[in-house]
């Protein structure tokens, strides 16, 4: 027997500025969801031509980029560089210290995606940065009723299709899901991890294991399920006018304190204030951000 998880809350996420000229639509990292562990920020961006977020550090966490639409460029201060394109990703641990930039390609109208911030364990704040590319072509596909539901296997699983393994350190489930009208699916995971869906086109009703009928909702809802359950199942009814699609992300829950200062994630003040000296005398893992400066964020001037 399976336990379907109830709905906790769910709330619409509203559009606000963030880095130069950048729109994004923040859930988790908001009063109504704040460092909801392991995950400590949800963006849902938009980048005009011109916008972007030059050069600036983080320590601490890990970021999960998965590009919907155009392309962005990296560049970071121990030379690693490239681009991501439509339905790829890129998984990046900051650790003890990275200083990058992330900018739109230029030739596209906009560029649309989703940044996830994840916590990393205590043990782990100090390692080695590193990053994972995730390209559209190697992230398998799982289906189920009759082919009206597709699930995109980030990481994680779904229908008996495994992701690709070691993409980052804290155990998170990433999955794209995709349910056409009449569609309904039953997606199991992991017992006691937290987890949300953000619902990104259509109309899809939740189903809540505590109620008969679930919740129906519309794009830009971040839905956050309850701990106990196993399960989630979603559904699209018979005669609606388009699919639904949403991503539904759960991690393991961290027993640890939280205190952020912009991009520095550490688990007390004094580490805080740490990182903030470190970045600002160039020491301790931010060597090599002294004089540093990208070649794809020279347009912005440098953020410090």
């Amino acid at each position: 027997m399976t336990t379907p998880r109830a709905i906790q809350f769910s709330f619409l996420a509203r559009e606000q500025s963030e880095g130069a000229g950048a729109v994004v639509r923040r859930s988790v990292g908001t009063p109504q969801l704040r460092n909801f562990t392991p995950f400590l920020m949800l963006d849902h961006f938009r980048i005009p031509p011109g916008a972007g977020f030059p050069d600036h550090p983080h320590r601490g966490q890990e970021t999960i980029t998965y590009l919907l639409k155009g392309g962005v460029d990296h560049e970071d201060f121990a030379g690693n560089k490239g681009t991501i394109g439509p339905g790829d990703l890129q998984f990046m641990t900051a650790g003890r210290g990275i200083m990058h930039a992330e900018m739109p390609v230029q030739t596209e109208d906009i560029n649309v995606g989703m940044q996830l911030w994840v916590d990393l364990p205590e043990n782990l704040k100090s390692c080695e940065p590193r990053y994972r590319d995730l390209r559209a072509g190697e992230i398998p596909v799982a289906s189920a009723d009759d082919g009206k539901v597709e699930v995109k296997v980030i990481s994680g699983k779904s229908q008996g299709v495994e992701s690709l393994k070691d993409l980052a350190y804290t155990p998170v489930w990433f999955l794209d899901v995709t349910v056409r009208p009449g569609g309904k699916v039953t997606q199991e995971l992991p017992q006691g991890w937290n987890a949300f869906a953000y619902t990104l086109e259509g109309t899809v009703t939740f189903g809540d294991g505590t109620k008969e009928v679930g919740e129906t909702v519309t794009p830009y809802h971040n839905v956050v399920f309850e701990r106990g359950g196993d399960v989630v199942t979603a559904d699209v009814e018979e005669g609606a006018a388009e699919a639904a699609r949403f991503i539904l992300v759960a991690g393991l829950p961290l027993d640890q304190p939280v205190v952020q200062y912009g991009p520095f994630v550490t688990t007390s003040k004094e580490a805080v204030y740490q990182a903030m000296m470190d970045f600002q005398t160039s020491s301790n893992g931010f060597e090599r951000a002294a004089n540093w400066e990208s070649e794809i964020g020279k347009s912005m001037g440098r953020v410090r």
